[in-house]
């Protein structure tokens, strides 16, 4: 007889709410930003420093996102958060309507921004276990990456082009709305378990006992085998990802080889975008049918194909067929490796150990891409996308082997310990 799903609770759908109108928000924040400093005559090497703002949070202020999120209360933390996300986007757009608006004030707004969300994505992902029991996790996680999805590169992007089509100031001020109405979400949350108590104030905290608790994460990914594994080769797969990321523009927009228009990579971004929601919604079947080994496996094969069809030099279907099957893979690893961390690490740690694993994960990303540049720019862009490629093949070829030994199905479903260790 089948199961009926589990519900996940009014705490849950306070929270999947709150995510969705954040993303939303972070979608045409992030659409915007860029376009303002054009608008206040913002160079391009101004406009390439709005973006490097918005992403040197991580490897920066991430440990201390952890140490924060898993020291206060994450309720408090997500609504305090999105207020202050609210006011500087408000700030943003009196500046823009009163013309004192500069690039100095918006690199300012895309730091804090930036920091923002290290503390949101860490909360998010250590209240998931606080509000969801473990049978329910891998569906929580699925319903959240689909969520954002639709809302962060879906919807976002297009609405706030809209919007701003009539003025850059009722994006940014729909954005501003967009966090605050996200707070009504977090204010429905009740969390099961209490969190561990904590000093209120953290200069109560001697200074070498904050230091070991800011690398406690660390410590136990490094201990625990099949999370230090998995962020190991996330942060691998994440370097042919940035090649991609970096350097797929040059290939398919004119005066590329493919030549298309800017609109066109634009239905390409989407039509992969479009992949991630799809596989969102299908991987619990998905992982009932063909199990979570599989699963992953498939995902490593999709960042190959990522590459592949341009090392190949070959045409826009293909390349768009690598794209999308990329995108959807990306989803399913994001779902099934963030509940594998869930349920193998202790709520006290969370927060920092889903920070170490970003900084790890991630801080390949910018070196990544800036090599990517330098191989496009003395031998080619083709060879950068070869040795993206030789990278991804190589990645399949030792991921296979540890998936197939390690029991990742009974880590999805929630062991009764803390470990489930890889075979030797």
């Amino acid at each position: 007889m089948r199961a009926l799903p589990v519900s996940l609770g009014r705490s849950f759908n306070g929270l999947w709410f709150g995510t969705g109108a954040a993303n939303l928000g972070d979608g045409m924040a992030l659409f915007v930003l860029p376009l303002l400093a054009i608008a206040v005559d913002a160079s391009a090497g101004g406009v390439a420093a709005v973006t490097a703002a918005l992403t040197l949070a991580w490897p920066v202020f991430g440990l201390h996102a952890g140490w924060i999120v898993d020291r206060v209360d994450r309720r408090a933390l997500l609504t305090t958060v999105n207020v202050v996300r609210g006011l500087v986007l408000g700030g943003v757009t009196a500046a823009f309507l009163t013309d004192a608006l500069s690039l100095p004030l918006i690199l300012v707004a895309a730091v804090l921004l930036g920091v923002a969300e290290t503390l949101v994505d860490t909360a998010l992902t250590s209240t998931i276990p606080l509000v969801v029991e473990p049978v329910g996790r891998s569906r929580a996680n699925a319903r959240i990456e689909a969520t954002i999805n639709v809302a962060n590169q879906l919807a976002g992007p297009p609405l706030a082009g809209l919007l701003a089509g009539a003025t850059l100031a009722l994006a940014t001020g729909a954005s501003a709305a967009l966090y605050l109405v996200a707070v009504a979400g977090v204010l429905m949350m009740t969390l099961r378990r209490p969190q561990p108590d904590a000093p209120a104030e953290a200069s109560a905290v001697p200074a070498g006992r904050r230091r070991g608790e800011l690398v406690a994460g660390f410590r136990f990914l490094w201990r625990q085998p099949v999370v230090r594994i998995l962020t190991l080769f996330t942060a691998a797969m994440n370097v042919v990802w940035a090649v991609a990321t970096a350097l797929l523009v040059v290939y398919v927009v004119e005066p590329g080889p493919l030549g298309l228009t800017a609109a066109q990579y634009g239905l390409l971004l989407t039509a992969m975008a479009v992949g991630g929601l799809i596989a969102s919604v299908l991987v619990e079947p998905l992982r009932r049918w063909v199990g979570t080994t599989r699963l992953m496996i498939a995902d490593a094969v999709g960042t190959v194909l990522f590459v592949a069809p341009v090392a190949f030099d070959a045409g826009i279907w293909a390349v768009a067929g690598g794209a999308v099957v990329a995108g959807a893979g990306s989803s399913i690893w994001r779902i099934l490796a963030g509940t594998i961390r869930q349920n193998l690490s202790p709520p006290e740690l969370l927060g920092r150990i889903y920070s170490a694993s970003r900084m790890i994960s991630w801080g390949v990303i910018p070196a990544s891409a800036a090599l990517a540049g330098v191989i496009a720019e003395v031998w080619g862009l083709r060879t950068a996308f070869v040795a993206a490629t030789a990278l991804g093949v190589a990645v399949l070829a030792a991921f296979v082997p540890f998936a197939l030994r390690t029991d990742l199905a009974a880590a999805v479903r929630g062991p009764a310990d803390d470990a489930v260790p890889a075979a030797s």
